[in-house]
């Protein structure tokens, strides 16, 4: 027996996709003029980074959309795992962008070339506030969905690549040391590979249907066994069917002198009240009366 709830979850995010992508296009169009006037690589870098940005946020946006999509004969489970797949395309993205600052800031290092510290310091502080200000828009969301996180964790980045344009620009105006402009990539390139790891990690699980991190199969056994009348519990899997939907399905076995439905009744209940679950898929099963068909028996916990 089954149970699903196909509603929206969280807040609709559409408004704030919509405002973050259209800064975020404005802006490194900005950045590359004054990026190559300036002669500054780390402003370049940081335009690169904002077009991935918006690539990103793009991305996440249509997935959004498409998780709303309601099942089909063909997708019966909807759209709902594009979320998954554009929080990993998210994090791919991400270091790309990075690989190739990186490459840049490399070549540059060593160069002659002269560098307008004032330019960088301004179109960079402009940066700041814009990615910072697109940041908060996900920001009490982006522990909860994968998706959103992927969204605020590229403009949190590009927000920290604009303080250390900004920093790096003081310094080449106080020091006269052009080679600052790409040593500040290379380091905000490494704290954004340390930052974005745990996206690329956690969307790469939840693509191969690994347990969500936020929940403990241990702790979900345990409690269907405590359940009254429970007295085990076999062929367990949680997985997450979005960024925000987990799933479960179980075959657990009951007293015989127990009311099925009630069991059930209890499970479904506590699945959803205690982890969250919005699909649960529950066979129940009376002590010694277990079904012989071995479908799935091997290999499953």
């Amino acid at each position: 027996m089954g149970r699903d709830h196909d509603h929206a979850k969280g807040s609709d995010h559409g408004k704030a996709f919509a405002i973050s992508v259209a800064l975020n296009v404005v802006f490194v169009v900005v950045e590359v003029v004054y990026g190559v006037l300036s002669g500054s690589v780390a402003l370049i870098a940081d335009a690169a980074h904002n077009l991935s940005d918006v690539l990103g946020l793009v991305l996440a946006w249509v997935a959004m959309r498409l998780a709303a999509r309601p099942p089909s004969d063909l997708r019966t489970y909807g759209w709902r795992k594009s979320t998954v797949l554009a929080a990993f395309l998210n994090a791919v993205l991400i270091m790309g962008a990075v690989g190739a600052v990186t490459w840049e800031a490399i070549g540059r290092i060593g160069s002659e070339s002269p560098i307008d510290g004032w330019t960088m310091i301004i179109v960079a502080a402009v940066g700041v506030v814009i990615n910072t200000a697109s940041a908060g828009l996900f920001f009490i969301d982006r522990k909860s969905d994968a998706n959103i996180r992927g969204a605020f964790l590229h403009l949190a980045a590009d927000a920290a690549v604009s303080v250390g344009v900004v920093v790096a620009g003081a310094l080449v105006l106080w020091t006269g040391w052009d080679w600052i402009d790409p040593a500040t990539s290379l380091l905000i390139s490494a704290v954004i590979v340390v930052g974005t790891w745990g996206l690329l990690r956690d969307s790469t699980n939840l693509l191969l249907d690994a347990v969500p991190d936020d929940i403990d199969l241990e702790e979900v056994r345990n409690q269907i066994q405590s359940i009254d009348s429970v007295v085990g519990v076999h062929d367990l899997h949680v997985w997450a069917m979005s960024t925000r939907e987990p799933a479960l399905t179980a075959h657990v076995v009951y007293e015989p002198s127990a009311s099925s439905e009630t069991v059930l009744c209890a499970m479904e209940e506590m699945l959803h009240r205690r982890f969250g679950f919005e699909h649960t898929t529950l066979q129940v099963e009376p002590e010694g009366v277990a079904s012989d068909c071995k479908q799935g028996r091997d290999g499953n916990v």
